[in-house]
């Protein structure tokens, strides 16, 4: 399966969107690189972080850790790879924690992927449905993931909406992988 060049797969905490990234990746052939952007800060993380990896394991994925670096790291992806990062919520919560100028990151990032000679699937966390947080750290936070996500979806061919493990085509056109028994958390 062919993938276009940028692809967003967006969806709420626990919606399957990762193992629908995954599955897309699997199926496109190409040689299948995994950027984690997720540190194990507390157990409950580092656990999601094994299911993550145990899901993988066995399936010649390359993982490269990039929890700030994103960008950078993204850029030495070769044509015959596909890149999959997972995921820019956590990667835009690490900028925010480390005091970085989230625009420049943002731009930065947003410019490498113009520039890719491989196909990459972002995945992210929509956080805008309900209310607003309470306090201003929760509330930026939205707000900035927010925009990070209308920026990456104006920017990408395919953004799938994934909810209950349930892909919905919001931009774009591609095949997409037959659904497959999504593997219990």
């Amino acid at each position: 399966m062919q993938l276009p060049p940028i692809t967003l797969a967006i969806g709420g905490a626990a919606s399957g969107k990762s193992a629908f990234a995954e599955r897309l990746v699997r199926r496109s052939g190409l040689a299948k690189v995994y950027f984690a952007t997720a540190q194990a800060d507390d157990a409950d993380l580092a656990a999601r972080i094994d299911v993550h990896r145990t899901r993988r394991s066995g399936q010649g994925w390359r993982t490269v850790e990039a929890p700030r670096d994103l960008a950078r790291a993204l850029a030495q992806i070769e044509v015959e790879e596909v890149a999959l990062v997972d995921c820019v919520t956590y990667w835009l919560s690490n900028q925010i924690r480390s005091d970085t100028d989230i625009e420049e990151e943002a731009a930065l990032l947003e410019d490498v992927l113009d520039q890719l000679p491989a196909p990459v699937v972002l995945v992210t966390n929509d956080v805008t449905g309900g209310v607003a947080p309470d306090g201003d750290p929760g509330r930026q936070f939205q707000q900035a993931l927010g925009r990070l996500n209308q920026q990456l979806a104006a920017q990408a061919d395919l953004v799938v909406q994934v909810t209950a493990g349930l892909p919905l085509v919001l931009k774009g056109g591609a095949p997409l992988p037959d659904m497959e028994t999504p593997t219990p958390w």
